[in-house]
């Protein structure tokens, strides 16, 4: 028998978007580069293989309905969240940003050195998720393109 109250493994497996058009936002995510797996569920749910944790999209209104969330109004400020995309040297951070631009995104923040010793710049996707594009003290990402942390 199992101890009901045994601490369970944690793990980050998922991380889902909502957003308003799912074939623009669809096509967003595969322009930055990111495959699309289990694509049966057609325009309903979109997942992307990001190398570790999955990233999904659904749209705005289902995931608020599914999460018992109201969906309306949406947030035009800072939602509480930001998504990053680490890189191993100044220069990609540079790469990244103009590439999301120019797939569609928007620039919110050029690229800068930061306050801790690390160099970023923020671009939001057609749904205002912000994404961070950052080189960062203690935070390496290897050969196998994962992010590794210093202890």
């Amino acid at each position: 028998m199992s101890d009901p109250l045994q601490k369970p493994v944690a793990r980050f497996t998922v991380l889902t978007l909502g957003v308003e058009y799912m074939r623009r936002s669809i096509a967003f995510y595969e322009a930055l580069g990111f495959t699309r797996k289990l694509r049966v569920t057609g325009d309903e749910v979109a997942f992307f293989d990001t190398g570790g944790a999955v990233l999904a999209l659904y749209p705005w209104d289902k995931l608020a309905a599914d999460a018992a969330i109201a969906s309306q109004p949406q947030p035009a400020a800072f939602r509480g969240v930001t998504l990053a995309w680490n890189c191993r040297n100044e220069a990609e951070v540079d790469a990244v940003l103009a590439f999301a631009v120019a797939q569609g995104a928007a620039l919110l923040k050029a690229a800068h050195r930061t306050g801790y010793g690390g160099y970023s710049g923020y671009f939001a996707d057609p749904d205002g998720h912000p994404w961070e594009a950052v080189v960062a003290p203690g935070i390496e990402v290897g050969a196998d393109n994962l992010v590794h942390l210093a202890d």
